[in-house]
């Protein structure tokens, strides 16, 4: 994964983002293994959907959970849960299913 410093990309109160496998990070912010291996699954959910399909998923499911007002919505993305339940393992994209993010889709979670 090719990674860009840039004070430009993220927006908002984001530190980190990956668009099409590139990760942009704000100067200063600590890459840690944790937040590398969190954007190296959703490498992995961008390439098994077609990258495309993957932005398009994420920011309906987005959108969705938001008009649902279940919780935090982006915390809520099945994507997203995916990527923080299993940041802590290294070895998670070496045994990680297909589309392994479809098993969030219907579990909620409440944390705000």
């Amino acid at each position: 994964m090719r990674i860009v410093r840039t004070k430009h990309i993220p927006f908002g109160h984001f530190h980190a983002i990956n668009l099409l496998g590139v990760l942009f990070v704000h100067p200063g912010v600590y890459l840690s293994q944790e937040l590398i291996n969190h954007e190296r699954i959703h490498t992995a959910q961008m390439l098994e959907m077609a990258i495309v399909p993957f932005y398009a998923a994420y920011v309906l499911e987005w959108l969705i959970r938001l008009a649902l007002r279940q919780g935090n919505a982006y915390r809520n993305l099945s994507f997203e849960r995916e990527a923080y339940e299993h940041q802590g393992d290294t070895y998670y994209l070496q045994h990680r299913r297909h589309y392994a993010f479809l098993r969030y889709y219907n579990r909620s979670r409440t944390r705000k």
